[in-house]
This record gives C-alpha cells, sequence and structure tokens, in this order.
C-alpha cells in the first residue's frame, strides 16, 4: 500500500477503536475479542481502547464461570462460542467482531483493490462465522495453514461491514477513492472507444482512398458519374467522416456506402486480375 492508503487504514481501525459500547455487556464482550492483540496491544489505537473499556467497567470485571485462568485465546473463543448461539444479541455480536477486527484483522486498500480478513485459531473459526453470519454480514470462510480465515472482498462489502460495526468518515474517504477510481476507469473506457473507433475509421479511409486511385488510375470509373465523384472525395480527404463527405457530394450516408464499397470490391478485383463486369 502507498503511504496515503496507509494512512486511510489507520485511520478507519482509529475511528473502530474510538467507538465506547453503551451497555457493560457489550464493552466485556469487545474486550475479551482484544484480549489476545497479541503485538497490536502496543498500538497506541488499540491501547487506549483497552484501557477505556477497563476504566469503563471498573468494578464489574470479576472473572466469570470458567474463565479466570483462561488465555486470552481461550477468552475469545469462549465469547465466540456464546455468541454464535441463535438468540445472542445483536450489539454484543457487533462489539466483539469490532473487536477481533481490531486485534486479528487485516484490511488493505491497495490499488484500488479493497480486502479485509480476520485470522483466528481453528478453534474459534466456526463460532466467528457463525456470529459474522447472524449479522448477514457476509465474508467467505476458510482454512489457511491451521487457522480460521473470514474474508470480506470487494468495495461494497467491506464497507458495509465496517459501516455496521461503527465506522465512520474516513469510510466517507475511502467510498470517494473508489467512486473517483471507477470515473477515471469509464473516462478510460470511453476514450480507448472513441480512439478505437477513429483509427477504424481513418484505416478504412485510407484503404478506401487507395482503392479509388486504383480504379481511376487504370480508367474503370466513368468520368462524372456518382461512383467518380465519390473516389474523387474519398482521395482528397481520407480521413473524413462519412456524414462529411454525404454532406460534401450531397448524397444519402447509405448511399455513400454503397459506393465505396463498390470501389472496394471493384479495385480488388482489378488487382487480382478479374474483369470489373
Amino acid at each position: 500500500m502507498s503511504r496515503g492508503e496507509a494512512d486511510l487504514v489507520a485511520a478507519i481501525r482509529g475511528e473502530l477503536a474510538a467507538v465506547l459500547p453503551d451497555r457493560p455487556c457489550c464493552r466485556r464482550v469487545e474486550l475479551d475479542a482484544l484480549a489476545d492483540a497479541g503485538g497490536r496491544r502496543e498500538e497506541i489505537a488499540i491501547a487506549r481502547t483497552i484501557h477505556r473499556l477497563s476504566a469503563a467497567l471498573e468494578g464489574e470485571l470479576q472473572p466469570r464461570s470458567g474463565l479466570g485462568a483462561a488465555t486470552p485465546a481461550a477468552r475469545a473463543a469462549a465469547t465466540a462460542e456464546r455468541l454464535s448461539a441463535e438468540r445472542a444479541p445483536r450489539h454484543c455480536r457487533i462489539a466483539y467482531l469490532r473487536g477481533r477486527i481490531l486485534a486479528r484483522g487485516s484490511l488493505s486498500i491497495a490499488s484500488g483493490s479493497v480486502h479485509l480478513e480476520v485470522v483466528v485459531s481453528s478453534t474459534e473459526g466456526g463460532s466467528l462465522r457463525r456470529t459474522v453470519d447472524g449479522l448477514g454480514l457476509g465474508g467467505a470462510h476458510r482454512l489457511r495453514r491451521g487457522r480460521s480465515v473470514v474474508v470480506w472482498k470487494g468495495r461494497s462489502a467491506t464497507l458495509n461491514l465496517l459501516r455496521s460495526i461503527g465506522g465512520g468518515p474516513a469510510l466517507m474517504e475511502l467510498e470517494a477513492r473508489g467512486i473517483a477510481r471507477e470515473m477515471r476507469g469509464e473516462m478510460n473506457r470511453s476514450v480507448n472507444a472513441e480512439t478505437a473507433n477513429l483509427l477504424r475509421s481513418v484505416r478504412a479511409g485510407v484503404r478506401q482512398a487507395s482503392a479509388a486511385k486504383r480504379l481511376l488510375a487504370a480508367g474503370a470509373l466513368d468520368a462524372g458519374s456518382v461512383a467518380a465523384r465519390i473516389a474523387h472525395a474519398r482521395i482528397a480527404a481520407p480521413d473524413a467522416s462519412l456524414a462529411t463527405l454525404a454532406e460534401e457530394l450531397e448524397i444519402t450516408r447509405s448511399a455513400l456506402q454503397r459506393g465505396l464499397a463498390a470501389i472496394e470490391r471493384a479495385s480488388a478485383r482489378l488487382e487480382a486480375g478479374e474483369p470489373l463486369s
């Protein structure tokens, strides 16, 4: 990613880290989801989030049954399993997913391609997948080197996910970049199409002018005939459009096209040594 893209990813992560859930249950869930952030615990945004969540829950952080001595990964996995239940509260699922994306997620926006993935243990993977499914936020589940990975690909799916878990103004910048890129792509396609059409027209005009010269040099066109007038007009302006030539000759465009086609056919027969009539 370029520096600008990396800065935008950092801004998006910063917005997610700044979210403080209203409900104590959601705060506990997000704290569990951040438990095994590993080296990311040193990130200022995540460190502040953990501190803010802990401070908001001061006096309420007694260990839950069976989790007192659990490892950070086990805490996250146990929370994921609990939230994968069909009736788990949506708000808690959102808090958990936000925490896991901050702790174990990777967002890439390089070269206009938007890609987000969350890598967790195989133990937690199934619960994470069911939780995401319960939220209706898409994502594809796969195994990679013994780890469980949930992947979101594409700008629309990723933006929808990030908005749902608390993303803010930085997402508008990401969306604006995507729109600008699409507009540039559409403009380039339009220019390329116009250029290709122009090249085809010019090549056809040069080919028609060459055929007309061959017929005139061979005396194969009656002077003053429509075919002769068309031949002289095309030789004089090989790059002119059909509309321009038709207007100059005061004939219809279809008549001009038929005349030019006849000139090319006659030229081909002449070159092949065949009779013209």
